[in-house]
């Protein structure tokens, strides 16, 4: 769980937690004395991760800032004394430093969406500097951290949109000789396919500037018509089925992409849950996406998909017993396109337990059958369960 922005939310950890500087509220204290540094808080957010078996993805950086003053965001006053600061967080929470733990806390990212805006913009919400700054900035931070600690992935930048920026970045990087083990990066689109475009093509400027072997982390996504006059019907559909075939279709999408690592935003008490209800935490249709996927944690291997269909979004695995598990979207982006006929083959007779996720079913089984002809409503999913 990726705890970026965390630090808006009440509960858990709340606005004391995760932030560079709520974890470290005096910049001009020593940063090798245990007592210059408030965990409290983090350690408790951490904790509740773990209860639910989730590793935490460790966001060095702070919460973005919409308000008219920016205080967090701005340039760190000394480069190197911030990455001194995040040295000792990480031995905090990996090697038991100031009476902390030694979890298994494996990706570290520097920042976040320092590309947003240009040099001279007003009312900079994630990085009050110049890029000219950030590149500094993040080569002292990289060097300094992965000198201490060869054996953790330290990366970054949390690009909020611009492959330019990204191409710049990766460039000066590679010519200074800065180490990242992954590159991160966010995408909110309506279509999955565009999301997997512009993976195809931050892998490639990744390669040309020598980070080709760096791992591809896709560290915020999800629904968005855009982002001018549509926002609060993309926001209606995050939280309802065409939310949920989204996420489902794009989760399935990018096992075929140079992604590694795909972090859905979010899941605080927020408007872009699309997971759990803000008032009372319960599942909504969202939430189904996200355990059906966890369903393929269980299988051995992947069976590919023979034939590609426009809109049909397909994932297969195969257990240890042999029995399969098969997950279908079917997701238009204009729900006028209508109903879509799939068969699917899988090569051998068998029987199917059929669950139905759509507007008016919720994970619900709906046929045991060993017939797999489906006629799809658009945004409607199906889980296959081989028994």
């Amino acid at each position: 769980s990726r705890n970026h922005d965390s630090g808006a939310c009440g509960v858990y950890g709340g606005p004391y937690s995760h932030d560079v500087c709520k974890i470290f509220p005096r910049f001009e204290a020593d940063p090798y004395d245990p007592n210059s540094y408030d965990f409290a808080c983090t350690d408790e957010d951490i904790l509740i991760y773990l209860e639910a078996n989730t590793k935490t993805y460790f966001r060095l950086g702070e919460t973005i800032e919409h308000q008219v003053k920016k205080h967090a965001t701005l340039p760190p006053k000394d480069f190197h004394k911030w990455a001194v600061i995040c040295e000792h967080i990480i031995r905090h929470y990996t090697e038991g430093w100031a009476d902390g733990f030694h979890h298994d806390m494996p990706y570290w990212e520097i920042w976040n969406e320092a590309d947003m805006h240009d040099d001279d913009a007003p009312n900079k919400t994630c990085w009050g500097g110049t890029k000219a700054q950030f590149f500094d900035f993040y080569e002292i931070a990289a060097k300094h951290l992965k000198s201490c600690f060869p054996h953790l992935k330290i990366g970054g930048p949390a690009l909020g949109y611009r492959e330019d920026w990204a191409d710049d970045f990766l460039r000066e990087m590679q010519a200074r000789n800065v180490p990242i083990d992954f590159f991160s990066w966010h995408n909110y689109r309506n279509d999955p396919m565009l999301i997997m475009a512009k993976a195809d093509r931050l892998q490639e400027i990744m390669e040309k500037n020598g980070y080709g072997d760096a791992e591809n982390h896709l560290t915020e996504w999800n629904y968005i018509i855009n982002w001018v006059d549509k926002i609060v019907d993309s926001l209606k559909d995050v939280h309802g089925i065409k939310g949920a075939t989204f996420t489902l279709s794009t989760i399935c999408a990018a096992q075929n992409s140079p992604i590694d690592v795909l972090m859905y935003y979010d899941t605080r008490p927020s408007r872009f849950n699309g997971i759990f209800d803000f008032y009372t935490y319960e599942p909504l249709k969202g939430y189904y996406a996200l355990n059906w996927y966890g369903k393929m944690y269980d299988m051995e291997a992947e069976i590919k998909a023979e034939n590609g269909i426009e809109h049909i979004y397909s994932l297969c695995g195969i257990d240890e017993k042999g029995k399969t598990t098969t997950i279908l979207t079917y997701y238009p982006i204009d729900d006028s396109l209508g109903n879509k006929s799939v068969k699917v083959d899988m090569g051998r007779p068998g029987k199917y337990e059929i669950y139905l996720l759509d507007e008016n079913h919720t994970n619900e089984l709906v046929a045991t059958t060993d017939d797999l002809t489906f006629d799809f409503a658009p945004n409607t999913c199906v889980l296959i369960k081989e028994i």
